[in-house]
């Protein structure tokens, strides 16, 4: 028998053997424990999760308060959406919020996982200042930014007489959303910048190496190694980013609570003024709406996860 004709044979055994693996795997049992274990979260998610989301899609099609009796309308709550200012504004703050927040956060975020993945000295206790903000409740730091923006800016802009902060950024209708960009910015960067620093840390140091060997500047290394190699990481955390930041609420509650006004009144904020206003019905048709919008970008954030996990 020949050299070729062994390795035939060997391949055609470990083939053989694979192909009786995967066939006692897909035919194994699955222990009756492990259902005794996922009934309870399954009937606690349906309670808690799918009931109430499902009531809320059938409550839409309604004139419902929220208690008592009701009769259906149809899709009158949903045409009235499209044509209500109010909620036109909302959505449109929101979205605009997201997009400027996610820029923001990514950008800040992938500078400072540069520098704390870098040869410098007590980079292990810088990254733990930095995620500190990540373990505060937001409504703690929504109100200490407040008495920053409400007090302490405008004492010190009066004093060093900088007029632009003078006054609060919070009552400024044109500007108050730049301060919950802040806030929320402030907030995000520490969970961004850990899987910035784990998308660095995985790329192969030989990599660098070798581009410093041929001349690569720090700033051409960035460009044509670091950033190439971590786009999957970019794209994983602005699509995260982007759904979390859509359904902001407790910061804006404790920075503007939707004001001056109505200009910084989110879309989240509107359907839960609404549940309390009589406008629960119309409000369910506009959390439905929203509902859709989640789904889409989690669909999305799974595929693009699925794809990163396959390379």
């Amino acid at each position: 028998m020949t050299l070729l004709d062994r390795n035939e044979n060997d391949m055609a055994v470990v083939t053989s053997a694979r192909t009786g693996a995967k066939k006692r795997t897909s035919h194994r049992r699955v222990d009756k424990t492990f259902y005794a274990f996922l009934l309870p979260g399954l009937v606690l998610f349906t309670l808690a999760i799918t009931l109430p989301a499902v009531m809320g899609i059938f409550y839409s099609f309604t004139n419902s308060v929220g208690f008592g009796e009701f009769s259906f309308t149809g899709f009158i709550n949903y045409i009235a959406l499209f044509s209500d200012p109010s909620i036109r504004s909302a959505y449109g703050f929101t979205i605009g919020f997201a997009l400027v927040t996610v820029a923001v956060v990514n950008a800040v975020a992938f500078l400072l996982a540069i520098g704390l993945t870098a040869r410098i000295r007590a980079k292990v206790a810088m990254r733990a200042v930095f995620v500190l903000p990540m373990v505060v409740s937001g409504i703690v730091i929504a109100y200490a930014f407040n008495f920053l923006f409400s007090n302490s800016i405008p004492a010190a802009a009066n004093a060093l007489g900088f007029g632009p902060l003078e006054s609060s950024l919070l009552a400024n209708p044109n500007w108050a959303w730049v301060a919950i960009v802040i806030v929320t910015a402030w907030q995000a960067i520490p969970s961004t910048i850990l899987i910035y620093i784990a998308g660095i840390l995985a790329i192969p140091s030989d990599v660098y190496e070798a581009a410093a060997l041929d001349g690569a500047s720090a700033g051409r290394q960035l460009r044509s190694i670091t950033v190439p190699l971590t786009a999957g990481y970019i794209l994983i955390n602005v699509i995260i980013g982007f759904k979390n930041f859509l359904n902001s609420y407790d910061i804006i509650v404790g920075l503007t609570n939707g004001g001056p006004g109505t200009s910084t009144t989110s879309i989240a904020m509107s359907i839960f003024q609404g549940f309390t206003n009589g406008d629960y019905a119309y409000q369910m048709a506009n959390a439905t709406i929203f509902f859709l919008i989640a789904i889409v970008i989690a669909l999305l954030q799974l595929r693009t996860t699925r794809g990163r996990a396959s390379l």
